[in-house]
């Protein structure tokens, strides 16, 4: 059994969470998601706290027992104070900025990206080079930084790129002069 997944989710208030059957939605003040579970884990409520366990006879499920409670916990989190990511940009000319529903990046090609964006996130960009990402969907929020970092990822001999704040990047030693 995990010992992550015996942890009680503790729910503040003002969160509303229903269980029906496998389906598992929490609806908070920034938003509701949604979750299927895995048939032989059980999640129920217990005074004001969500249990998640496994069904006796379900079989090995162990290793779907933390999973399950992490996912919920998100959306716990989430529903009420909501993720963030952030991402700075270095190098010369690279700017970013917010044109209705795309991100448009300038990252050093002949020509500008542009994004769309995803609903359910909000982009702000600081000083045209930090980028930050918020939403209650963890995994929406993580993805999509993740896809604006793919654009051009930080490269290790300059150290020019996109790279999430607080980030590091070994930097390596450039080419020696041949001796003769």
């Amino acid at each position: 059994m995990s010992r992550k997944g015996k942890l009680p989710i503790p729910l503040p208030k003002g969160l509303e969470v229903k269980v029906s059957g496998s389906e598992v939605s929490v609806k908070g003040p920034k938003g509701t998601l949604h979750q299927t579970v895995r048939p032989g884990i059980k999640v129920s409520i217990e005074e004001n706290q969500i249990i998640v366990s496994i069904e006796d006879g379900a079989g090995d499920l162990g290793h779907f027992h933390g999973l399950y409670r992490t996912l919920i916990s998100n959306m716990v989190v989430g529903t009420t104070e909501g993720f963030e990511k952030k991402l700075e940009m270095i190098g010369v000319g690279y700017r970013a900025a917010v044109q209705g529903d795309q991100l448009d990046l300038l990252l050093g090609f002949s020509h500008p990206m542009k994004l769309d964006i995803p609903k359910g996130l909000g982009i702000k960009v600081e000083k045209n080079t930090l980028i930050t990402i918020s939403g209650f969907d963890k995994h929406l929020v993580g993805q999509f930084a993740a896809i604006i970092r793919s654009k051009r990822p930080p490269e290790p001999y300059q150290g020019k790129g996109i790279r999430y704040v607080g980030e590091y990047v070994r930097k390596k030693a450039g080419k020696s002069a041949a001796k003769k």
